[in-house]
């Protein structure tokens, strides 16, 4: 069953990855960039986590986190806009013997409020710009501080205005792709099997001002600033010691100015005070 969701751009979120879920994980099984991004998402992640954290993940897909962190013995409560996504979570957490320590809830992350799992957390945690899914970052960011303890981490990875890889695409002419992120605050189309909907591009200092007083910055660097985004996924067999040298780059240059503000994402992390 679906959620009862009235805001339209959900439904069609919900729509498009509920058809995607039966094949999500092997689509992109093969792809190295994004087995190289959940390396670096994880690195980030483990830095800042306390051993055995109970963690609120948003948007958490098939499961590949939630499992990979159940597997660090954390406590992991996923969640979903998607019952496709969660169903497929649910069979891997049967097969892996994991269900004691993954739990699953059908909740977006723009209705918070309404977790049955409030927590408290040790950790809230979004992958791979699900957050990008919505107009209403500043309401679900707002939402954060009651379902977190003191102290408690939160970890996001959202898409940014501008990526330097998106706008080389120019010279070959794809003027759309390397414009897509430019004059986005009414949303942009974004496309999964045929099925469209809109997503929104937001800056570290939008995400920084609206949790300012309760929380304090921790870390923030570029991913894929460097190292092509994903979908060059051919990029790393073609040119594989370009593909090295710019991952060793990038690991050098991932947290210093401008490069931390012109990856495909940024991964950005608070405390809360």
């Amino acid at each position: 069953m679906d959620l009862p969701i009235n805001h339209s751009n959900e439904q069609l979120v919900q729509a498009a990855f509920n058809g995607q879920s039966s094949i999500f994980d092997e689509l992109y099984a093969g792809n190295e960039i994004i087995r190289y991004k959940r390396r670096r998402v994880r690195k980030h992640l483990m830095k800042h986590l306390s051993p055995a954290s109970d963690i609120l993940e948003l948007n958490a897909g098939t499961g590949e986190d939630a499992i990979f962190l159940a597997r660090q013995g954390h406590r992991v409560h996923a969640t979903d806009i998607s019952s496709g996504m969660q169903l497929k979570l649910s069979e891997k957490l049967i097969l892996q013997s994991l269900a004691g320590s993954v739990s699953q809830e059908l909740c977006s992350f723009t209705a918070l409020d309404g977790l049955q799992n409030k927590g408290p957390f040790d950790c809230i945690f979004s992958n791979f710009a699900g957050l990008n899914c919505t107009d209403k970052l500043e309401q679900v960011l707002l939402g954060f501080d009651p379902l977190l303890k003191p102290g408690g981490l939160v970890v996001l990875v959202v898409l940014p205005k501008f990526c330097l890889w998106e706008s080389f695409f120019v010279l070959k002419g794809k003027f759309k792709t390397a414009t897509r992120r430019f004059f986005s605050s009414k949303g942009r189309s974004a496309n999964i099997d045929g099925a469209s909907f809109k997503c929104w591009y937001y800056s570290p200092r939008f995400i920084k001002r609206t949790l300012k007083g309760k929380f304090d910055l921790l870390d923030e660097e570029g991913l894929c600033c460097l190292v092509p985004p994903s979908y060059v996924e051919k990029f790393p067999d073609k040119y594989p010691r370009i593909y090295s040298w710019l991952s060793k780059q990038e690991e050098r240059l991932k947290s210093h100015w401008p490069w931390k503000y012109i990856g495909d994402y940024f991964i950005i992390s608070f405390r809360k005070s």
